[in-house]
């Protein structure tokens, strides 16, 4: 089937766009495969990686954009400027980029607070500077209300990628070992349960962080460093999945050694929610050579955003059909798929 084929095939199943089309989910992958790629493809965008990066007279730099439309704007652990500004640094520093300046658009309902929008600025300036990013360029325009809710932000990135750095899913190998730099789900369930439409409350705050110093840490250690991505929309099952798609893969995962915490765990039990598949806004998957595994591991425990970092399984072979396979903590294997939909939406 061609993609003319598959473009009918959306557009006559889906009269309009759902919400599980923005979710990162097999939706969104329609979306982009049949009809965005379609008109917009070339070869970079082809490549569908976080962060473009692109050769202008010898140098590798990097691009990406982000949007950010976080419900509720405030919750434990952060708030949409932090999350706007470390979400797309997150982006440029998986690709091995340095990070060098950032944009900013507001987009602003009428009648949202004066005293609100200050305190989200705030924390844009305090994540930027903090990790020596600028804000150097962007827009804001304000709607009708009732048109959006509260605000929506846009970042964009650039950043300088050096010549022997390459960080692709494309170079990820048979052998290969899957690190994480800590605990999961934490971010998802923060704002799930930040609600007004939840009746109880939990301690849990989301791991929203800038993993610059982290990744420039692990990229000094190691030049095997295959492949970096950071577990945001559908957690580290949707991009356990993207890898072994993009990079014709078998990968296996131990349940035992996923890091979480308890409560967080508890919290998804009780709400029916698997982990694997909630967003995460500090963590990346590591995919690096194994003679390299263990002092990359060493350097990720070393920093206050990798200290209960682990290696949490490895890739097995090349396989036709990428797949990703649990091994449970009973014993069993079961196979880990790209989610339909998100287990709810507006997390990020």
């Amino acid at each position: 089937m061609n993609k003319k084929d598959n473009t009918n095939k959306l557009l006559k199943k889906d009269k309009k766009i759902l919400l599980s089309h923005g979710d990162g989910g097999l939706k969104t992958s329609e979306l982009i495969n049949d009809l965005i790629i379609k008109y917009l493809g070339n070869d970079i965008l082809n490549k569908l990686e976080d962060s473009s990066v692109i050769n202008i007279e010898g140098k590798k730099i990097a691009y990406t954009t982000d949007s950010f439309t976080v419900k509720p704007l405030f919750f434990r652990g952060g708030d949409i400027g932090k999350l706007s500004v470390c979400g797309t640094i997150n982006d440029l520093v998986c690709s091995g980029a340095i990070p060098i300046a950032l944009s900013l658009g507001l987009i602003i309902e009428e009648g949202f607070e004066i005293e609100s929008l200050e305190k989200i600025i705030k924390s844009i300036s305090k994540t930027s500077k903090n990790v020596n990013v600028p804000i150097i360029t962007g827009d804001t325009k304000v709607v009708e209300k009732n048109s959006i809710d509260k605000l929506f932000i846009n970042t964009s990135g650039i950043g300088i990628v050096d010549d022997n750095i390459e960080i692709t899913p494309r170079k990820i190998k048979p052998k290969d070992k899957v690190i994480i730099n800590g605990t999961i789900a934490e971010h998802g369930i923060a704002v799930l349960t930040s609600r007004d439409e939840f009746n109880f409350k939990t301690n849990i705050k989301s791991d929203c962080a800038p993993l610059l110093s982290l990744v420039n840490n692990i990229l000094s250690v190691s030049k095997n460093i295959h492949a970096i991505r950071d577990a945001t929309r559908g957690g580290i099952a949707s991009v356990l999945n993207e890898f072994a798609d993009i990079a014709k893969i078998k990968i296996e995962i131990n349940e035992e050694n996923i890091p979480i915490r308890k409560q967080t765990l508890a919290v998804c039990e009780f709400l029916g929610l698997d982990p694997l598949y909630i967003a995460n806004e500090g963590k990346i998957l590591i995919f690096v050579s194994p003679e390299d595994s263990e002092k990359v591991l060493e350097s990720m425990k070393s920093h206050k955003y990798g200290k209960k970092s682990e290696i949490i399984g490895e890739v097995k072979e090349h396989s036709e059909r990428g797949i990703v396979i649990l091994n449970t903590k009973i014993g069993t294997k079961r196979i880990i798929d790209s989610f339909y939909s998100e287990q709810f939406p507006r997390i990020c």
